[in-house]
């Protein structure tokens, strides 16, 4: 393994390599982690979006009740690492293919 100073490149010693090798596998460790972050985040846009359908003045439909449950859901629905890679699925174009983001 190699390492850059100053645009020079060296290579990495023996403990370097190591110490590497920990910081990797401790990140990788952390996927689902960051993914389940992910997914809160877009979550709460999507609430927000929908927050004026709160208000007073107006009347939240059955079918926008049940969509904001579902988004608040999802942290207790999905668990594993492999259910996030699915939530968090996008097309080509770059836009969330589930259909839990669907607003109905």
């Amino acid at each position: 393994m190699k390492k850059i100073i100053n645009g020079e490149v060296f290579e990495m010693t023996a403990e370097e390599i190591s110490q590497r090798e920990i910081e990797v596998q401790e990140w990788n460790s952390k996927s689902a982690e960051r993914k389940l972050a992910q997914i809160k985040n877009i979550r709460l846009n999507k609430l927000k979006e929908t927050d004026y359908l709160g208000l007073s003045d107006t009347t939240l439909s059955v079918a926008m009740s049940n969509y904001r449950q579902s988004l608040r859901d999802i942290p207790q629905n999905n668990t594993t690492e492999e259910q996030y890679d699915l939530i968090l699925a996008r097309d080509e174009d770059g836009q969330l293919t589930n259909e839990i983001w669907s607003k109905p």
